[in-house]
């Protein structure tokens, strides 16, 4: 069966939760509330509509990420795959939404971020990376203790910015784009 994509655009409903598998890699999970809205001309005013839930799990780096970035109540965007789970309880089977995220972020809609690269970790010479790549890290360990250095070693994929960027002058009065 093929993949289904999705994109949803919503609020964290649950505290982002980090687990260890047996197998050593991690998972972070948390669920995901989309509330559509229309406007009513009848009372002219924005009526909700259905809520749409889903469990949200980020794997390796991204889990690690979400775990540093994301908290309850915050409005994100999660792309991933779409899939149903199915479970059985005391109040008999049952199935629920699942997303296995690719990208999750905030939706700036709402407010600003910051975003900080790590670094990356240096190569062998046989090409292989660091061992723990792809392991979420326990936020309360080190590199994520503290800030990390999030400048891309020198000579890779940047540019330096003193060199092309210009000082922005808010107050210049900028020409309107071309509507054709």
């Amino acid at each position: 069966m093929p993949d289904t994509d999705i994109t949803v655009v919503g609020r964290v409903a649950s505290p982002p939760r980090l687990a260890r598998l047996d197998s050593g890699s991690s998972v972070v999970n948390f669920r995901i509330a989309s509330t559509s809205r229309r406007f009513d001309r009848n009372t002219q005013d924005w009526v909700d509509g259905e809520t749409f839930w889903s469990d949200v799990e980020c794997w390796g780096d991204l889990g690690g990420n979400v775990v540093r970035s994301v908290s309850k109540g915050d409005s994100v965007v999660v792309v991933g795959r779409l899939w149903t789970r199915d479970y059985e309880s005391q109040n008999g089977r049952g199935s629920t939404s699942q997303i296995r995220a690719d990208s999750v972020g905030p939706d700036l809609r709402w407010g600003w971020a910051e975003y900080h690269r790590p670094a990356r970790s240096a190569r062998g010479e046989e090409g292989t990376s660091d061992p723990s790549a792809g392991q979420v890290p326990d936020p309360a360990e080190a590199p994520f203790a503290a800030e990390p250095d999030c400048r891309p070693p020198a000579g890779e994929d940047y540019v330096d910015a003193s060199a092309t960027s210009s000082s922005l002058d808010l107050d210049r009065e900028l020409p309107e784009p071309a509507l054709h």
